[in-house]
């Protein structure tokens, strides 16, 4: 067997979160599954927004879970099934190494094929390539109401790429296809807003959600992947497009606000991380060095104001509550994808044994946020079990 550097009590911190989210079949409730409730979908309220609105941060904000009395089932939600694919894929990969802590190589391909194959089945149907939405209605303020499996480029980007590298790990031709045709839905479906000497990607096929940095970023982090695959060039030119945007966007101490709108001009630490990530892959699947500057400065100022010398995650640059999984869990995923979790591994350790210590309860999942009063310490599968899953995988890679 193989020799790794594995902490025992993290193994078996993610062994447990492994163990639940297999009981529970990877399915689950989210922080904006309200209007899944069927009391409330029984009632008139559901036609008024400001009702839906109210209603979906009654559930996200509330200490207690109110969803079994409501009558809010668990559920799949694609973006956490990807999610849960992309770090079987990793412990596939580790497998083969010869570490057998995660299971066998048969027994993760069997569930890497698994969730694939059920990824696939849950694509929204109807665009010009494969994509995928949430399993619930959402209402973003009061402007946009998007129903239930409206794709979106953040979870288009995370399981059509999460589809890309299951095929390279099986060798499976059609999640291959499936996940490159994702681009298409980029390319064609999604509307773009001129920007400095780019174009943002909008979040979604509606009109109007259009200023979101990290949204777009992950459109180009798609199209940068295809591009790799397919050498199309129109695939890159857009890619090259959203990300000059976002680099015009950035500020000299490298930060980047989440949008344009005044009512978005926050600085946080896990779409920073977002925002490096997608950079890193254009720049790996294209071949473009310009953008290297711009994840330098970007990588110091993440490091340097998200992360306390005891491991706490902060959640704001200039603030540390609310402290949500994703902080923590971003930070593997951000060291993994730029290839620096070896030379800050001090601080990944720090922060995934804080995380570990404070916000993952003793049956397994993680909590979704830490507050300065009461917490919510309500298991959510995509949120918090899905990607702090991922995140692990990323980290045990590296480690490996």
């Amino acid at each position: 067997m193989a020799v790794h550097k594995f902490n025992s009590k993290t193994v078996e911190s993610f062994l447990i979160l492994k163990s639940y989210c297999e009981e529970e079949s990877f399915a689950g409730w989210d922080p904006y599954d309200g209007l899944n409730s069927k009391i409330f979908s029984a009632t008139p309220l559901k036609n008024w927004d400001l009702a839906r609105l109210a209603w979906i941060q009654g559930f996200k904000r509330s200490p207690i879970n109110f969803r079994k009395l409501l009558l809010v089932p668990k559920e799949h939600n694609a973006m956490g099934i990807g999610l849960f694919l992309s770090g079987y894929c990793n412990l596939l990969e580790i497998a083969r190494k010869g570490v057998n802590d995660f299971g066998t190589i048969q027994e993760i391909e069997n569930q890497t094929r698994e969730l694939a194959d059920l990824l696939i089945q849950m694509k929204t149907t109807g665009y010009s390539g494969a994509c995928w939405g949430y399993n619930f209605d959402w209402q973003a303020r009061r402007l946009f109401l998007f129903p239930a499996y409206t794709p979106t480029v953040v979870a288009t980007t995370f399981c059509a790429s999460a589809l890309v590298r299951a095929y390279e790990l099986t060798g499976e031709k059609r999640y291959l296809e499936e996940g490159l045709s994702s681009c298409e839905f980029v390319k064609n479906d999604l509307n773009r807003t001129p920007y400095q000497n780019g174009h943002i990607f909008s979040y979604s096929p509606f009109n109007g959600n259009n200023t979101v940095f990290n949204a777009s970023l992950k459109g180009a982090k798609l199209l940068s992947l295809g591009y790799h695959y397919t050498k199309n060039q129109e695939y890159k030119d857009l890619a090259k497009s959203a990300v000059n945007a976002a680099i015009s966007a950035q500020a000299a101490d490298g930060s980047w606000v989440y949008g344009m709108l005044p009512v978005q001009s926050w600085i946080d630490s896990f779409h920073t991380g977002f925002n490096l990530d997608a950079l890193e892959f254009y720049k790996k699947y294209t071949g473009d060095q310009g953008v290297q500057k711009a994840i330098d400065k970007g990588f110091d100022f993440y490091l340097n104001h998200f992360f306390l010398k005891d491991g706490t995650p902060k959640y704001y640059h200039n603030k540390t509550y609310p402290i949500d999984i994703h902080c923590p869990g971003q930070l593997l995923v951000t060291l993994s994808t730029l290839g620096k979790t070896q030379e800050n591994k001090v601080l990944a350790e720090k922060v995934l044994s804080w995380t570990i210590e404070n916000m993952q309860d003793k049956k397994g999942y993680f909590y979704y946020q830490l507050k300065k009063g009461i917490s919510s310490k309500i298991s959510y599968m995509r949120w918090s079990n899905a990607f702090m899953f991922h995140a692990m995988t990323c980290y045990f890679k590296d480690i490996n």
